[in-house]
């Protein structure tokens, strides 16, 4: 769903959101960036349960950019907790690193969160620390140097534990003392500095070059 007007002077904006939770998270956020000029677009991840392996949410956000936008139009992404691991997906293995020129995570369980062991459900056993999923996506985290990437995390995430495991080794990382999880997409300071990094230079470096190499076989964890 579209839920600002076009800008061309700013690329499209993608969010996609977490577990359980629908596009409709971003309301404050996309009404936000929305009064700073941007245009911006959510999808609903079908199922957003966990029901199904990260890898296979990701090729919905490949097709939704495929039917959505021309194939030369760069974007810019926001994912919030489940949806950056799902985003990186679609980054790393499924050729986006040559569609998306900014990507900010925000309290996204890039190396697991134990909370992740209470379900069995795919998609949750996929965010466990050390799944294969997670150890296959940092075992190419280089290639998000490709882009501007940043991660935005709270030490006080109760979702995400330990909270450091937002944490990633390239890109920029912003910290805020935000009190739960799902605050971080209302807290005003993190709006913010969202806004403030959507507006930061393209980085100038080369695209990645997406090869079928970096699609890699489906992974055990997605079968769980």
């Amino acid at each position: 769903m579209e839920i600002t007007t076009n800008n061309q002077q700013r690329n499209p904006l993608l969010l996609i959101h977490g577990i359980d939770d629908t596009g409709a998270v971003f309301y404050r956020m996309g009404k936000y960036l929305k009064q700073q000029g941007w245009s911006v677009y959510a999808l609903d991840l079908v199922p957003n349960n966990g029901a199904v392996g990260l890898d296979k949410l990701a090729q919905q956000v490949a097709d939704y950019v495929a039917k959505e936008f021309p194939p030369e139009q760069p974007l810019d992404l926001v994912a919030f907790s489940m949806g950056g691991i799902v985003s990186r997906y679609y980054i790393q293995r499924l050729g986006g690193i040559n569609r998306v020129q900014r990507f900010i995570t925000i309290a996204s369980p890039h190396h697991g969160t134990v909370i992740a062991y209470g379900s069995l459900r795919p998609g949750c056993v996929q965010m466990r620390p050390n799944s294969a999923l997670l150890n296959d996506l940092n075992s190419d985290v280089a290639m998000l140097e490709a882009i501007n990437f940043t991660s935005i995390w709270t030490p006080y995430d109760l979702m995400i534990v330990p909270a450091k495991s937002s944490q990633m080794p390239v890109g920029r990382e912003v910290v805020l003392p935000v009190g739960l999880h799902p605050w971080m997409l209302t807290d005003a300071r993190c709006l913010k500095v969202v806004a403030e990094t959507l507006t930061e230079p393209i980085k100038p470096y080369p695209q990645f070059a997406y090869t079928e190499n970096f699609q890699k076989s489906p992974l055990g964890d997605s079968n769980i």
